[in-house]
């Protein structure tokens, strides 16, 4: 069998070739190898000791659950399970729920290698505007995008597709697979996950349209539909724009002819040295009053009918784009993108919250708040030359509600109202009482995490200094809740863990003493995006270590009992802390800091019937 990074390759090295069609797909869904890269990627999900509705986990995963999978696809009797349901709340509004789909492991494990070999063959070829769910890109990615190539822009179309992935036309998603893959039986794969539907109450259901929820294909199909919208927008955009560049403003170029006649000639150097120090005072004068003149207007006209711009950058199914032109060229704009998705995609814009804004005006995307700087601050560049730098820059802010609304998710932050002035609010940290049962490494880990993940994700905001008051609500939440875990004050829990200027916990490992501070790094704004990725993207390995699983499965050595060459089933844990360490094999996992034991198939019935000791 060949290697599937070859495989891969080989798929990558044909993409950017619109004429070339991938036949003979479906027989690499028989090797082996693409089953262990697959698992590799995603065995560290915890998600995955969830039961689907076959009452499965990725528990017991070993050669024998890989080759009884691979011979349903052979004998093409390979029908996917129907997720089962469940709800969960809204990250941005816990009173309310959303649906989450749970597909089967096998379901997960087959959909991983699908991924991989649609994501050879499409990645190339997508939008560089568009950043969802795509390797090396994420939300920084987009927005960063978006600081860069929105400048001077005077209108924002605010995006917003109702029930995009719910919504997705399975005929015209795979008309579209088509265009590139002629190998029916791998489509027809696809075709069955599109329609194998969901459980809800022991109730099944069929999927009509829409992508599957919450399963592992579901973004990059989502991106094979919605690259049409990009492709459609890189053509508006070149029948749209016109002009190299925005006629001179008359006024500005009046006060720019003055200021060169001032400064080379009637004040040149060669007359300069003839003036007497009260000339030489009111000459200075008189350029400064007509360079405040000059950068007062615009350089370019502002109404210039014959220069007109659009841009665009997508994350998944949320879009904004920039226009240079007036609020009527907005308007159709988003008019004639409603009819194109309407129309070639069956998908429906939002009136509601399909907004035209004002660039002065804030706009939201990605959950930052998006506004056209319209300050003339001038400063000079490295040749010395004054400019206004900051003039029509895209500002990137974060929206006060998000950081409050998280300290109340959290449970950090009580707010209530003076009862002599009901708009005046008054903040309360709070101790957060499900926290209590933690020891104290872990509620600190907890409170650490939960700061670090806000400041990360808005680091590149030009005000994400206001986290600071975040930080501060969540220092004494931390206080109070361990103050309240102890029965003391907060003064005594400050004074028992300070450390210096800082709050720390020590604890012992085997190397020694440690110490683990509470976040004390700052909220400083950061030009770049923060490491590693914000999606959900699974982790590829080129080359296997000597402790991956690829090669503890393939070195069929049983990791308790020592007996070789025999097919291993992969036990698995949720969370190591829920070892309580009384039986042997815990307390082996607990040593070697992993989640996951190579057995044999007889240690593994035994560790499951609580006899492995």
């Amino acid at each position: 069998m060949r290697s599937p990074d070859r495989v891969l390759e080989s798929l990558r090295s044909k993409a950017c070739n619109s004429e070339y069609s991938y036949e003979r797909l479906y027989r690499n869904l028989y090797n082996p190898e693409f089953y262990l890269q697959a698992y590799q990627n995603i065995y560290a999900t915890e998600g995955n000791m969830t039961q689907g509705t076959d009452g499965l986990t990725i528990d017991g995963t070993g050669t024998r659950r890989i080759e009884k999978l691979t011979a349903s696809l052979k004998n093409y009797s390979y029908k996917p399970h129907p997720a089962r349901r469940t709800y969960i709340p809204k990250a941005n509004n816990p009173e309310k729920m959303r649906p989450l789909g749970i597909p089967s492991f096998d379901d997960k494990l087959l959909q991983e290698v699908i991924r991989m070999i649609l994501e050879s063959i499409y990645e190339k070829t997508f939008s560089a505007h568009s950043h969802g769910f795509r390797p090396n890109r994420s939300c920084h990615t987009a927005l960063l995008e978006l600081k860069t190539r929105f400048t001077g822009v005077k209108w924002f179309v605010e995006g917003d597709i109702k029930g995009c992935f719910d919504n997705v036309d399975h005929q015209i998603l795979m008309g579209l697979l088509r265009r590139r893959i002629k190998d029916e039986h791998f489509l027809g794969l696809i075709w069955k996950f599109l329609k194998a539907g969901y459980m809800e109450n022991w109730t099944y259901h069929n999927t009509l349209s829409g992508t599957p929820q919450g399963s592992i294909i579901s973004p990059i199909l989502a991106n094979i539909y919605l690259h049409e919208l990009d492709r459609y927008m890189e053509s508006y955009a070149k029948e749209f724009n016109r002009g190299r560049k925005r006629q001179r403003n008359k006024e500005y170029g009046q006060h720019r002819g003055r200021l060169e006649y001032l400064r080379y000639r009637k004040y040149s150097k060669e007359k300069w040295g003839s003036l007497s120090e009260t000339e030489k005072e009111q000459a200075e004068i008189e350029i400064h009053e007509t360079r405040v003149k000059m950068m007062s207007v615009s350089m370019g006209n502002q109404m210039d009918e014959q220069y007109r711009r659009v841009v665009y950058v997508r994350y998944a199914d949320d879009f904004l784009i920039g226009v240079i032109g007036s609020k009527q060229d907005a308007e159709n704009i988003k008019i004639d993108i409603g009819e194109f998705l309407k129309k070639m995609l069956r998908l429906e814009m939002s009136e509601e919250k399909t907004l035209v804004t004002n660039a002065r005006d804030t706009a939201r995307f990605l959950s930052y708040d998006i506004y056209s700087n319209r300050s003339q601050n001038t400063k000079k560049d490295k040749n010395g030359v004054t400019r206004r730098v900051h003039s029509e820059r895209i500002l990137l802010y974060v929206p006060k509600e998000k950081w409050v609304n998280r300290l109340i998710s959290y449970g950090a932050l009580k707010i209530e109202y003076d009862a002599n002035d009901r708009n005046k609010e008054i903040w309360e940290p709070v101790h957060r009482k499900h926290l209590l049962h933690l020891d104290d490494l872990e509620i600190l880990k907890q409170y650490n995490a939960e700061i670090r993940g806000l400041y990360n994700y808005y680091r590149i905001a030009h005000n994400v200094s206001v986290l600071c008051n975040f930080g501060y609500v969540m220092k004494y939440s931390m206080y109070k809740t361990f103050a309240a875990k102890y029965r003391t004050n907060i003064g005594r829990i400050k004074d028992k863990h300070r450390i210096g200027k800082d709050f720390g916990i020590r604890y012992e490992t085997k190397t020694g003493s440690k110490v683990m501070l509470l976040y004390n790094e700052g909220f400083r704004h950061q030009e770049e995006a923060a490491a590693g990725n914000f999606d959900r993207e699974p982790k590829v390995y080129a080359n296997a270590s000597p402790n991956s699983l690829i090669a503890r499965l393939k070195a069929k050595k049983c990791e308790w009992c020592g007996v070789e060459d025999v097919d291993l089933e992969i036990h698995h844990v949720r969370k190591l802390k829920n070892l309580k360490g009384k039986a042997a094999w815990e307390r082996s996992m607990i040593a070697r800091r992993r989640k996951t034991m190579a057995l044999c198939p007889s240690c593994h019935d035994l560790l499951h019937a609580g006899k492995l000791d």
